[in-house]
């Protein structure tokens, strides 16, 4: 892993400095009430299984020696605090004291959890939001290349294993290693011969981890893909369903799914057999060298009287706890390595630029005065050689109405698209009022525009917040008049409840026709200098068709349309015809025209009206 995305990660969290520093008090709090109950859970056996007196007698042997060990300090100050009078009243205060060590204990680890948990949630909020925003930022490019399942993944699955991640890495790589050393320093002041053997675990333990860590990287990384497919299948399935459904496809689709929810569980049972393989080789490299240290200690109590029971019973606790904090330790590098597949993945998408964006020095376009004119405009979408348009060059005037015609293919909706730059030229250029789109701002540049789009795009949401979608402050007479100009009036005040009839996903839950005239509402209602209409009455039935360019027409006058016609019916009025095939211009001019001119215009045009005719 780059060591720049570890960096990028601790400066993601370092803002939330103070809540760490309080996260790591309240771990060291935690970890010295939890090494002192260890501690005195020891002189609690100790007190129990050794007689009184002689507790009593080695206490005073302790404070009458001039020079006595840290191991013998600690259990004068352990005996000072707790024995009493009798044996059942220190028994009696040391079950007080080990209840009131407990509770501090647990309240410590709530504050260290709790505070980390608010930093794990507040960045995973904010990468969700950061992910999100820079979605709206990318350019449609990106889009294109990209399956909208695999998106949706990154932000939902890969940032939900960054969190846990992020989770094992500050809840357990900070404390447990605290407590390892805590429990290790103890062991040593007790018997450092036999804290030097347990030692021998910690290196042990960590070249296994380190080992599963990396293989569990690689897995996760197909992981994270293959469940992006499935999520992808998911999206594209459910978007599709009506299709779906008529065509019977149903066992096709489900075979699909499976097939991609077997590979994927192939993958995380791989994953999951390393996972879980690192507990039982830690915890039996630990179990082996402890039964070895029992027997090594066991020797010193009873045959070379080298260590006391009591320091032989606190050893013994303090190298069996040890162990769990060394078990998850083992599990963190597993979850850390998940957590950087999926960290990859989100730096990949937030790292991509836009190709789209506004120039250092971008303009504020605040009126559209004279014409746009497109000058030797050539292009071609990304990773293709073959050029979708090759040398257009054409102007329209303000207040007129262009259109542009030609087989399917031919590059029309790549002019539409070019306008306002949802892509950018790859040679020539594109001028408004003489100045290069190039170098004006995005927003004010689409700002002067209304687009309706041959494929309609509506939200899940009520007819009057799709009609007056994008704009603020709107009166409910100014979209009445847009509904009624796009004569969508009718459908709209014959449902159930109106204006407030949520509509579905992508309007599903309206016709063809209905949906496209919502669509024309919306552009109309914006009431912009400029139309861009690609195919924007292809939906549309007879009846409604007739009327609503009806409508478009009067709004058109005095305002600059280009209109991607597919039925040239619709475009005999338009005051320039562009006529394109193969990505270059053919013919120009105006409906009479290029009649006269017997080309590829009036070829289609033929063509159109006598499949109507039949």
């Amino acid at each position: 892993m780059p060591k720049s995305l570890y960096s990028r990660l601790f400066k993601l969290v370092g803002k939330y400095w103070h809540y760490l520093l309080g996260s790591t008090l309240a771990a060291f709090v935690f970890v010295a009430f939890n090494s002192l109950s260890i501690w005195l859970m020891a002189s609690l056996l100790n007190s129990i299984l050794a007689d009184f007196e002689k507790v009593v007698s080695q206490n005073h042997l302790l404070k009458s020696a001039s020079d006595i060990s840290i191991n013998d300090q600690l259990k004068l100050w352990t005996n000072n605090l707790i024995l009493q009078g009798t044996a059942v009243d220190t028994l009696k205060m040391l079950c007080l004291y080990l209840l009131g060590i407990f509770a501090i204990k647990n309240v410590f680890l709530y504050i260290k959890n709790i505070l980390l948990t608010y930093v794990q949630f507040q960045l995973i909020t904010e990468l969700r939001n950061r992910l999100y925003i820079h979605f709206q930022r990318l350019s449609l490019s990106y889009f294109d290349n990209r399956k909208s399942g695999e998106l949706t993944s990154i932000v939902i699955n890969d940032v939900a294993n960054m969190r846990r991640a992020l989770s094992t890495t500050f809840q357990k790589l900070f404390v447990e290693p605290i407590n390892i050393i805590a429990f290790l320093t103890l062991m040593f002041i007790i018997s450092p011969k036999l804290t030097l053997l347990a030692a021998i675990i910690v290196p042990i333990s960590g070249i296994v981890i380190i080992a599963i860590g990396k293989s569990i990287r690689r897995k996760s990384r197909r992981t994270a893909g293959k469940i992006a497919g499935i999520t992808n299948i998911i999206t594209e399935t459910l978007a599709s369903i009506r299709v779906v459904k008529a065509f019977s496809m149903e066992g096709y689709e489900v075979n699909r799914f499976l097939k991609e929810t077997k590979k994927y569980f192939n993958l995380i049972f791989r994953r999951a057999k390393l996972r879980h393989l690192s507990t039982p080789i830690t915890e039996t490299i630990g179990v082996g060298i402890g039964v070895s240290l029992l027997w090594i200690g066991g020797m010193d109590v009873l045959v070379e009287h080298t260590m006391t029971s009591e320091d032989f019973i606190r050893f013994v606790l303090l190298m069996f706890s040890v162990m769990d904090p060394l078990r998850k330790l083992s599990n963190v590098n597993v979850e850390l390595q998940t957590g950087m597949a999926s960290a990859e993945r989100v730096y990949k998408v937030l790292d991509t630029p836009s190709e789209i964006k506004d120039a250092p020095n971008a303009e504020i376009i605040t009126a559209f005065s004279n014409y746009i004119q497109l000058n030797d405009v050539h292009f071609c979408y990304n990773g293709e050689e073959s050029s979708v348009l090759n040398g257009i060059s054409f102007t329209v005037k303000r207040g007129e109405t262009v259109a542009i015609v030609g087989s399917s293919g031919a590059g029309k909706s790549t002019v539409a698209d070019l306008i306002p730059r949802f892509y950018d030229v790859t040679k020539g250029k594109i001028t408004i009022d003489g100045q290069d789109i190039r170098e004006v701002t995005l927003n004010s540049l689409r700002g002067q525009m209304g687009i309706v789009t041959q494929e309609t795009i509506l939200f899940n949401d009520s007819v009057r917040a799709n009609i007056a979608y994008g704009l603020e402050d709107v009166s409910d007479n100014d979209i009445l008049y847009a509904a009624e100009a796009a004569n969508a009036l009718e459908f709209i005040e014959e449902m159930p409840e109106g204006w407030n009839t949520i509509i579905g996903d992508k309007g599903v839950r309206l016709s063809g026709g209905q949906r496209q005239r919502l669509a024309i509402a919306r552009a109309l209602l914006k009431n912009p200098p400029i139309l861009i209409l690609d195919e924007a009455t292809s939906s549309l039935d007879t009846e409604s068709e007739r009327a609503v360019q009806e409508a478009v027409e009067k709004l058109m006058k005095n305002r600059t349309a280009l209109v991607i016609a597919h039925r040239l019916s619709t475009i005999k009025n338009a005051d320039k015809i562009i006529v394109l095939q193969d990505g270059r211009i053919s013919e120009a001019g105006s409906h009479n025209e290029l009649i006269n001119n017997n080309g590829v215009y009036k070829h289609l045009y033929d063509i159109q009206f006598s499949q109507q005719s039949k």
